[in-house]
């Protein structure tokens, strides 16, 4: 069973400016920073791309990020509303070993492929919200969902896993895979020095495949 850490995300889009950059400008220099290469889908989809959000170590080095596909997702008590959503998340997150952090001030826990499950799992709850919860009960609702995403994230193997191939990069490779009645959530990894994991609902996930981003501005 691969262990998972819980890294968190940080430098969101949706934050005010700073010293008169623009959150969008800022965002797109949080991607640039990174050391490894950003992963989204492939020339196939033709919709909508943006970016989301990049996570940071405490030393301000980027460990992971999301770019978006299709409609920017909402948080929605009205399930059929929620329903005609099409969107799919594409989290990239850079394998590494347990490791010091560059300021020495701590350490870096490995990156697995449970590492990518577990970002697009609490990726997909973050834009979840059941019909039936009031507003007052949804942080209760949302803890206890982003618990059972952990559980599921550190066992890959269990039944609530299907294997399902998608290219990457013009390569067929396996991922796990699960659907829930909020939408899908599959991980895998790459040759090229990086899990990915993705999220999505209204777009199928079988018909999906990854590339290499090769221009930012695509999603900026």
């Amino acid at each position: 069973m691969e262990t998972t850490s819980r890294v968190e995300a940080q430098d969101s889009p949706s934050s005010s400016t700073a010293e008169g950059v623009p959150a969008a400008r800022r965002t797109v220099d949080g991607y640039l920073r990174a050391p490894f290469p950003w992963y989204g889908l492939d020339e196939a989809f033709t919709g909508p791309r943006w970016l989301m959000q990049v996570g940071t170590a405490a030393d301000g080095s980027v460990q992971h990020g999301s770019m978006g596909h299709g409609e920017e997702p909402s948080i929605k008590s009205d399930a059929t509303a929620a329903e005609k959503e099409r969107f799919a998340v594409v989290v990239t997150v850079a394998s590494s070993p347990m490791r010091h952090t560059g300021d020495g001030t701590g350490v870096l826990d490995a990156t697995t492929v449970s590492s990518a499950a577990w970002l697009a799992g609490s990726g997909l709850l973050a834009c979840t919200w059941p019909a039936q919860l009031d507003h007052t009960l949804r942080d209760d609702w949302l803890d206890q969902q982003t618990e059972t995403a952990f559980e599921l994230a550190d066992d890959l193997t269990g039944p609530a896993w299907s294997e399902l191939s998608l290219p990457v990069d013009g390569v067929p490779v396996p991922f796990h895979y699960r659907e829930s009645e909020f939408g899908w959530v599959l991980a895998g990894s790459t040759g090229n020095g990086v899990h990915i994991g993705a999220y999505g609902r209204g777009m199928s996930a079988y018909g999906l495949g990854f590339s290499v981003v090769q221009d930012l501005e695509a999603y900026a």
